[in-house]
């Protein structure tokens, strides 16, 4: 099975120690963000659990962990935009993110990591050409580690609204500009675009519009194909592709604070659950409760074997 860390808030970076005593137990109870009695109890073990997919916009706090997942299978996708603290104040400096990319990919391969410039929105100082010029240093800076990109554009939800009420949806025709330049900009570096949930219109000019955490590359990750059941997550966006599993973090915990941010609702709670956070606890946030029912998730590995890896070229 797959158990993802990245869906609901950023575990490397706020919370690496938590999750290397998770691993070291071997397991993690998760409470149902919409029925709070509800937990589901997942084993953290390497002959279950097939690939960990992690996203962060900071992973070195998780480097002196990382003999814990090495059993694992990984699929890490690194988020790096060129927004300021206006927009991102509690992002690390770009270019030591950068400088941690580079180190993961050497670390975990290629095939393995994938950098995320998303949301993109465009303002007055966030213009079309600032985010071209800033995305042409980028790419060049990490040109060789990664053999793709993951865009999108801004989606103004209630959250969105609430938090970041300047925000404004990107024109068509900026979509557009923004995704020529930025695919040929990609391929100059050595990388595809994959948009994510934008459809396919940008396919004719030359994007994977085919998804950005799919199941084909968790395989490409760990080197074998996965026979997985269908998933009864539903994805926020009807246009979204990824395969989206059990994921086993908490909203509202999220400190970078980004203005966009879509799993933070309730910025005052958010430092609220920093306060209820216990690196010991089978949980993310706080513990065990009266009245709550424990699931035991069914767990067991998907790995095909009846096939090689080089079924997958």
């Amino acid at each position: 099975m797959i158990i993802n860390t990245g869906q609901r808030t950023d575990i490397p970076a706020f919370f690496p120690e938590w999750f290397a005593n998770r691993l070291k137990e071997g397991y993690v109870c998760v409470r149902n963000p919409y029925n709070q009695s509800s937990v589901n109890k997942y084993m953290l073990n390497p002959q279950v659990v097939d690939a960990i997919g992690f996203c962060t916009k900071n992973p070195a706090p998780f480097f002196s962990y990382l003999d814990l997942v090495k059993d694992f299978g990984q699929y890490w996708y690194v988020t790096i935009t060129p927004y300021g603290k206006d927009i991102e104040p509690g992002v690390p400096d770009k270019k030591e993110v950068m400088e941690s990319f580079k180190f993961f990919s050497k670390t975990v391969g290629i095939n393995c990591i994938g950098w995320r410039y998303d949301p993109i929105f465009v303002n007055e100082k966030y213009t079309v050409d600032f985010h071209i010029e800033a995305f042409t240093k980028m790419a060049e800076n990490l040109k060789g580690y990664t053999n793709h990109v993951v865009i999108s554009f801004i989606d103004i939800y209630e959250k969105v609204k609430k938090n970041f009420p300047d925000a404004m949806a990107v024109s068509a025709e900026d979509k557009i500009r923004l995704g020529q330049e930025i695919i040929r900009i990609a391929k100059a570096n050595n990388m595809v675009v994959k948009p994510c949930a934008e459809g396919d219109f940008l396919a004719k000019y030359g994007a994977d519009c085919s998804g950005c955490m799919t199941v084909d590359m968790y395989e490409k990750a760990i080197s074998a194909h996965l026979n997985v059941p269908r998933s009864n997550v539903k994805p926020a966006r009807a246009t979204c592709a990824c395969y989206l599993g059990a994921d086993i973090g908490a909203y509202d915990t999220c400190r970078h604070f980004c203005k966009y941010c879509y799993a933070n609702n309730d910025l005052s709670q958010v430092r609220i659950n920093e306060k209820l956070h216990d690196v010991n606890s089978p949980f993310l946030i706080g513990g065990f409760r009266e009245g709550d029912i424990i699931h035991e998730a069914n767990q067991k590995s998907w790995i095909d074997n009846q096939m090689s890896i080089f079924d997958l070229l």
